[in-house]
């Protein structure tokens, strides 16, 4: 208990409530209270740019869910590693993956303390459920992989999930390496996820009005490039589209329109 209290300092400490985040500015946009004056100031700026910024937010958790299903459900993936995972909110991917298979094991992983903090507090579990957490940065994979064999097996399939992080990393070679190193470790079988923000006029406002705040620098990508981290992968239909359009059922918002969220799944042979 002093140990964990300890660490517990640790990571408040890290915690700088002065420049805006994005797990705290991405909270606001989803209605939620884990944010603070400098997030939401950002946030309402950016907003007069780009005003669909919250429909993106809630049209990504949406697509998760539908993701999430379909391979717990129909392709029987009963392992998930969500890197990126951000401030836990409803549905989260071990809510949806354990409605379908409560044996389902999930590791999430983010390098922002605050998303640590709630995620021991909200999250309520710990390995003798099957979920984990992983406080590790995408851009050096290597100890989220050692980190993650004590929850998942590397040998079975697992669904990898990289939602709304990979844009966090603006340089294209570290990028391609980060994802090779991940997508190698995966067994046959597996499954990557991604949703990625792609540039159009007003989105690329908004990103520039992000990066002068201070904040951790986002880069905008095209659909071909999002469609290039795919490479090695079977990209299931309909390929890279805005998240509306993928698999929508009778709940999926914003079909009417263009979401300048996109993504896709890919299968690994």
């Amino acid at each position: 208990m002093i140990q964990q209290s300890a660490e517990l300092s640790r990571v408040l400490r890290r915690i700088d409530t002065s420049v805006p985040h994005p797990a705290r500015v991405w909270d606001y946009w989803l209605g939620g209270t884990d944010n603070y004056a400098a997030d939401r100031a950002v946030s309402d700026e950016i907003i007069k740019l780009m005003p669909d910024l919250p429909i993106i937010a809630r049209a990504e958790r949406q697509f998760i869910g539908r993701l999430v299903r379909f391979l717990a459900g129909e392709k029987e993936i009963d392992q998930f590693l969500d890197i990126g995972t951000g401030i836990p909110t409803a549905d989260n991917i071990h809510q949806v993956a354990q409605r379908v298979n409560p044996c389902a094991r999930i590791v999430y992983v983010d390098n922002d303390p605050i998303v640590l903090v709630h995620a021991r507090a909200l999250l309520g579990c710990s390995l003798e459920c099957g979920i984990d957490y992983i406080d590790a940065d995408l851009r050096d994979p290597e100890p989220i992989l050692q980190a993650a064999t004590d929850t998942l097996d590397f040998a079975r399939p697992i669904g990898l999930m990289l939602m709304g992080v990979l844009e966090f990393v603006t340089d294209d070679t570290l990028l391609h390496d980060a994802v090779t190193v991940l997508v190698d470790a995966l067994a046959p079988g597996s499954y990557l996820g991604i949703a990625h923000s792609v540039s159009s006029p007003s989105m690329d406002k908004a990103a520039a009005a992000w990066n002068a705040s201070g904040a951790t620098e986002i880069l905008l990508r095209t659909p071909e490039q999002v469609a290039e981290l795919f490479e090695g992968f079977e990209l299931l239909p309909p390929g890279i589209v805005s998240l509306p359009q993928w698999y929508p059922d009778a709940s999926t918002e914003y079909t009417d329109r263009e979401v300048f969220q996109f993504g896709g799944l890919g299968r690994k042979p």
